[in-house]
């Protein structure tokens, strides 16, 4: 069940004051491998097909018989330390992603932990931090018959990003084993993306990458490898 858990805005936290959100997340009853999904980006300002990406990597677990039974789902926004171009304050930031997941969904939370970090955060230490809170300090997940299991933690993508992934040079390939070997992604294709060619260079971690193919008005699921 979620937690009642008295509910703490993420635009009002600090590092002196911050609290792990686990008000929307389901840690009991789980009948497959629980799973978080984690989405790390500006969000400056979040947008439509943001929200989008969970929903449909939602249904792509549900309706593709996966191993997988979806817990919870985060946003967690880049610091102020980013240096984006155009890149709105972090509390504003933080108090849209909100906003946006309150008016919409059941299950997913904002997350004010990397955004208040006084450096930039990788992507790969971010996940750290959501495996570190979940299945450390909160035990991972409880099975119907008492017994405790952890948490898979992956990362949830557009296929642009996944792209920069399979770029050279543009992510070290120590997070790149960190974040797909560890953790893995489930991926969401978007528009004008080359995601075929992304993938073929994602070879080595191919087991732990999931995909969801994506055209306007529809979703169509592929299986959870690539070959």
């Amino acid at each position: 069940m979620a937690s009642n858990l008295p509910v703490q805005s993420p635009a009002a936290q600090t590092l002196a004051n911050y609290s792990f959100p686990r008000h929307r997340l389901r840690l009991t009853q789980t009948s497959h491998q629980p799973l978080v999904l984690v989405a790390c980006g500006s969000f400056s300002p979040i947008t439509y097909l943001h929200l989008r990406m969970f929903e449909m990597a939602s249904d792509f677990v549900k309706f593709n018989k996966t191993e997988f039974e979806l817990v919870g789902g985060y946003l967690s926004p880049v610091s102020d330390h980013y240096k984006k171009a155009g890149l709105a304050n972090s509390t504003h930031r933080l108090r849209m992603c909100e906003l946006a997941v309150d008016q919409t969904s059941q299950w997913m939370m904002v997350d004010p932990w990397e955004a208040i970090q006084a450096e930039y955060t990788p992507t790969a230490l971010v996940l750290d931090h959501f495996d570190h809170e979940i299945n450390e300090v909160l035990g991972g997940a409880e099975r119907p018959d008492g017994t405790r299991v952890p948490v898979r933690i992956a990362l949830l993508a557009g296929a642009d990003l996944i792209q920069t992934m399979s770029t050279p040079g543009v992510w070290s390939e120590k997070d790149l084993d960190h974040i797909l070997g560890r953790f893995g992604t489930f991926i969401v294709e978007r528009s004008g993306t080359d995601i075929d060619d992304a993938l073929a260079n994602l070879q080595p971690w191919k087991d732990n990458v999931s995909f969801s193919r994506y055209w306007t008005g529809m979703l169509k699921h592929q299986d959870s490898t690539f070959n």
